[in-house]
Formats: C-alpha cells, sequence, structure tokens
C-alpha cells in the first residue's frame, strides 16, 4: 500500500511538471508580447549581454538565464503581474518560464519564436547602428 501510495505522488508530481513545461512553451505570439508590453507588462530577454547589446525588443529588460533564479528579488513587484519572457527562438525563455512559475509568479509566459520571431514580423527593436 504504502509503495502504491509514493507511486501516485510520483507520478502527480511528474505530471505537474509535464505540464508546466508545456505551458512554459506553448507561450505567446511576438504580437502579442508586445501588446502585453506596451500595456505594462514586463518583458524579460533572458538572452546573453553580447546578444541583447545586438538587437533586442524595445523596453526588453536583461537578465541572462542563469541568474534569473539568483535575482529573483528584483522580479518580486511582476510577481502577480504579466510577464512575457523572450530569448532568441524561445528554449531559454521556456526554462526562464519554467524557473519563475515555480518561484510563484503567476501571469508568466513565453515568448514563441523569441527575438528572431520579433525581428522578422518587423516589430520595433534596438539595435546599434
Amino acid at each position: 500500500m504504502k509503495n502504491k501510495i509514493m507511486w501516485v505522488i510520483t507520478a502527480v508530481l511528474g505530471l505537474m511538471l509535464v505540464m508546466q513545461q508545456l505551458q512554459a512553451s506553448q507561450g505567446v505570439d511576438v504580437r502579442t508580447a508586445q501588446s502585453m508590453s506596451q500595456q505594462g507588462a514586463l518583458l524579460l530577454d533572458v538572452r546573453e549581454p553580447s546578444e541583447y547589446a545586438a538587437v533586442h525588443a524595445v523596453d526588453a529588460k536583461l537578465m541572462p538565464l542563469g541568474q534569473v533564479g539568483m535575482r529573483l528579488k528584483e522580479l518580486e513587484a511582476y510577481k502577480d503581474k504579466p510577464v512575457a519572457v523572450i530569448c532568441r527562438s524561445g528554449r531559454r525563455s521556456a526554462q526562464a518560464v519554467s524557473i519563475l512559475q515555480e518561484a510563484g509568479f503567476s501571469k508568466v509566459v513565453n515568448v514563441q519564436g523569441g527575438t528572431n520571431a520579433w525581428v522578422e514580423a518587423g516589430l520595433e527593436v534596438v539595435a546599434p547602428n
């Protein structure tokens, strides 16, 4: 009986993790993310500083993926507010979404296609001349 209970608990926790990762990877398209940002959502860019310097969405705040877990206090004001996470193509941002969700952020989404899709859509960016 004890083994069955442990198996059920493990299965439920595993299913919750998979669901969370699916939700993080599905996310929103770049136009929705731009609209969210214009309405006050945090647009969080989790690429490396050199990538960000080359091109980034207007109003995007840089916080490399490797630092997200250590810098959660800086994001505390957005715990119950919309946060759209963007990277180059959508993989790192999906990981960051999972980290933020585990930390209790309730309205965080992944930007599908990342900065590549943002640029392809012709949305406003900051880039050196």
